[in-house]
């Protein structure tokens, strides 16, 4: 009997659709695992064979758990809101909901081919009202919380109302936007609207005005991921920094717990550091500057221990100081620079290395010696990072001395015997000279000294600061989360939680009004029903991602987003397996999402994802032509060096082992359809290179098309045997035959002239050695991640059976 992958695998998945084989329920008499994909975004392209790579990992280990005895959740859904959709939606005039809808049959459809072990009875979409009810819910809950520091929890804003009528600010240590002073009675002599207005520098969900990266012809705020080179990744249309009042999440407020909780998850050590990188703690000083013109401002520093090494001042060009301290002759080329500098996104400033800036025409006083030190403005000073400016030490900071080397201004050495003729001492070690009353002791006793010397004379105080910013939670555009928020007397409030979820109304465009709000703008009666008008801007593409592990437990719930009973027995994800290039934006907020959840004795665990592996990229083996210049005639490659050529992507599915289908290649393209070929040898071999899977490389290959000719078996194999899980690797469906031949010879080993043949005899002792040997791989293999070589030992095994000419049952 034939190998007939097509039927066998058809059969398999219709009983185990038929029978709800996998899906699966609370059972306490189990121990349970929750196995859990990144779920993907809804393309029009669909998936690719890089796609599958993570799923399949997980796939296996689930079975694997199942047949170990756990009772496993292993659910599927679909991140469906996003740019992508409104912008073909733009473009064509078709709702996103209308194309989201296909692209998710076309993804299932996909997915059930490869042979999937999903519970698909707890599929969620996020664009699907049910579920974006309990995201809408999740930021009531933020916008009517505070949290205090000192229980380091979120507590009800109610309750911060009750503490501020009876005592004020005093004795308080709160999560804020600014720094605020007032007694009770001051608090309660103010009006209702006063109070809402003082609430928002504290809720966990506020109103604030942040510096976005702004682009007019979307019409949105973009992330700075979204951002290359001051234009959109999605469109090349330019982006500019903005201040905007925007929807936050104080993230910030969050950022020791998050730091603590990566001691208590088994992620990579290097994906943790990433993290605390991110997160950004650093213990120093906040300390007053003065200036000549009576003003002051604060700097942050974790190197109190330079203080006498500060020649000049440097503010952040978003800084508010920066329109106090321009001097009327130095403004025309202050704006010119502000000007410039709102083309480039903050990450593109901190991997920029080159040098600007411009003299704000003003000067600070030395806190201890009274010195002048010039106050310049300069992009390389970022505003949402301490206080947005920063005493320049250019002997002891390379961003400083090259800042000075440039504009020929003063470095002073403070380390004894440091050499800064050519580069900075940035070392924290040495005796210090040149500083007063530090001069002679190290760099670690001169910080605490100099510290204790700032609070004694009343210049500042300790401080702890994060580089985590709050995050922006509001996008200008149609197709996401609507706010559940209305405006009254232009402060706004939440629905009722009876009220969600407030659903997505139509729109005739989605592009912004003439008057430039929001695509909402343009939906008839945005309001409540007493009249009052409702927030336009939409979430972020983050917020339905950051709990959908929580409503998985429990996605049929219309009175909770998850219930008590559900999150006791599941907890929180045994195995979490996406990309390491989530690691600064999904994970953080799922994290924090969850620690706020946590707070409120919604979700039982502090950390969601409790192992979290990161499978590589499976790259694409481009082809290339080469076309001789200002010809139609294309040369063979290792032809290419004797004339004038210019490399082309061609469609990968028209080359077979490097050698292009001519006819298909004239086919393929109008442009080439009179196409002229110099051969090798009577054929045309391609150049090829190694890129990332992308359409505009034409390197893409569709895993529908590989299940096709060779089976879900082989391409889940084959995707495995590719090489270590977590490295990236070149997909090259020239090896597929390899992998395909070892599943005829697994068949063959119980085939007899065209038919089963399975013998009921016991084993012989070579035999059974050669299963457990097998056995006692695999198991080691899987749980440790190393699935190729799994593979690897499977086809040792069955080539050894083969010689041993076996085909018994057990």
């Amino acid at each position: 009997m034939e190998y007939n992958f097509g039927e066998i695998e058809k059969r398999w998945q219709r009983y185990w659709a038929d029978h709800q084989i996998y899906k699966v329920t609370e059972d306490r008499s189990k121990p349970k695992f929750y196995v859990l994909d990144m779920f993907p975004y809804p393309s029009g392209a669909g998936l690719h064979v890089g796609h599958p790579l993570g799923y399949i990992a997980s796939d296996i280990y689930s079975r694997y758990k199942r047949l170990r005895g756990f009772n496993v959740l292993h659910p599927m859904g679909y991140d469906a809101y996003g740019l992508p959709a409104e912008q073909y939606a733009v473009q064509t005039g078709q709702h996103p909901a209308v194309t989201t809808k296909n692209n998710i049959a076309r993804y299932r459809e996909q997915l059930d081919k490869i042979g999937f072990s999903y519970d698909w009875s707890r599929e969620v979409q996020t664009c699907d009202p049910e579920y974006y009810k309990w995201t809408q819910w999740a930021f009531v809950k933020m916008f009517k919380s505070y949290y205090c520091n000192q229980a380091r929890q979120a507590r009800p804003i109610d309750e911060l109302i009750g503490l501020f009528s009876q005592q004020g600010t005093t004795g308080l240590d709160l999560a804020c936007t600014e720094p605020m002073s007032f007694s009770a009675d001051e608090w309660n002599a103010k009006t209702g609207k006063e109070q809402q207005e003082i609430l928002m520098n504290y809720r966990i969900a506020y109103l604030g005005d942040t510096m976005v990266n702004w682009c007019p012809q979307l019409g949105t705020v973009l992330a700075n991921d979204e951002v290359s080179e001051g234009l959109s990744i999605r469109g090349g249309y330019p982006v500019e920094q903005k201040k905007m009042r925007q929807w936050c999440l104080r993230v910030s407020a969050y950022a020791q717990r998050l730091l603590d909780g990566l001691d208590d998850v088994d992620w990579t050590e290097s994906l943790k550091e990433t993290q605390r990188n991110w997160i950004g703690r650093s213990v120093g000083a906040e300390m007053k500057f003065k200036t000549s013109g009576g003003l002051s401002f604060d700097i942050f520093t974790t190197r109190a221990d330079t203080i006498f090494g500060v020649t000049f001042m440097v503010l952040a060009p978003e800084s508010e100081l920066v329109e106090q301290l321009t001097t009327a002759g130095q403004r025309q080329a202050v704006d010119e620079y502000i000007l410039k500098t709102k083309k480039r996104t903050e990450r593109e400033r901190i991997a920029d290395k080159s040098v600007s800036g411009v003299f704000s025409g003003s000067y600070a006083l030395h806190p201890f010696t009274g010195e002048p030190l010039p106050v310049w403005i300069s992009d390389y000073v970022l505003a949402g990072y301490g206080t947005g400016a920063i005493m320049a030490v250019p002997g002891h900071d390379s961003r400083d001395y090259a800042f000075a080397k440039h504009f020929n201004l003063p470095i002073i050495p403070l380390i004894e015997g440091c050499d800064i003729s050519e580069e900075s001492f940035d070392a924290k070690e040495g005796i210090m000279m040149n500083s007063d009353f530090l001069n002679g002791l190290s760099v670690k006793e001169a910080i605490a000294k100099a510290v204790d010397e700032v609070e004694k004379r009343k210049l500042g105080y300790r401080k702890v600061n994060f580089r985590l910013r709050d995050a922006i939670f509001s996008r200008q555009r149609y197709w996401g989360e609507p706010f559940p928020v209305y405006y009254k007397e232009g402060m706004p409030y939440t629905l009722d939680e009876d009220e969600l979820p407030l659903e997505l109304p139509e729109v005739d465009k989605y592009l912004p009004t003439e008057s430039g709000e929001p695509p909402l703008g343009r939906a008839r009666n945005w309001q409540t029903k007493e009249g009052y008008p409702l927030e336009l801007s939409t979430m972020p593409g983050f917020a339905g991602s950051s709990a959908y592990y929580l409503r998985y437990m429990d996605p049929r719930n219309d009175r909770a987003l998850v219930s008590e009973e559900a999150n006791e027995y599941w907890r929180n994800v045994d195995l979490y397996i996406g990309g390491t290039e989530h690691a600064t934006g999904h994970l953080i907020y799922s994290r924090f999402w969850n620690k706020f959840l946590f707070d409120l004795g919604v979700s039982c665990e502090q950390e969601p994802f409790r192992k979290l592996v990161n499978q590589g990229m499976i790259q694409g083996r481009s082809n290339f032509v080469y076309r001789i210049k200002e010809t139609n005639t294309f040369v063979s490659l290792n032809l290419k060096g004797q004339y004038d050529v210019t490399p082309i992507h061609v469609d990968v599915n028209i080359v077979h082992n490097d050698i292009l289908d001519i006819e298909a290649f004239r086919n393929w393209n109008p442009e080439y359809k009179n196409a002229q070929f110099i051969l090798e040898e009577g054929k045309y071999i391609c150049g090829w290179a190694v890129e990332k899977m992308s359409k505009s490389m034409y390197n893409v290959v569709n895993p529908d098309v590989i299940v096709e000719n060779y089976g879900a078996d082989t391409l889940r194999l084959y995707e495995m045997f590719l090489g270590p899980l977590e490295l990236s690797k070149p997909w090259d469906t020239n090896g597929i035959d390899g992998v395909h031949r070892f599943l005829r010879r697994l068949w063959n080993l119980f085939q007899s002239n065209g038919e089963f043949c399975v013998s009921d005899e016991e084993p012989t002792k070579e035999e059974l050695k050669a299963l457990h040997k097998l056995i006692k791989k695999v198991a080691f293999d899987i749980e440790n991640f190393s699935f190729n070589t799994s593979v690897s030992a499977f086809m040792i095994c069955v080539n050894e059976l083969s010689q041993l000419k076996c085909n018994k049952k057990t």
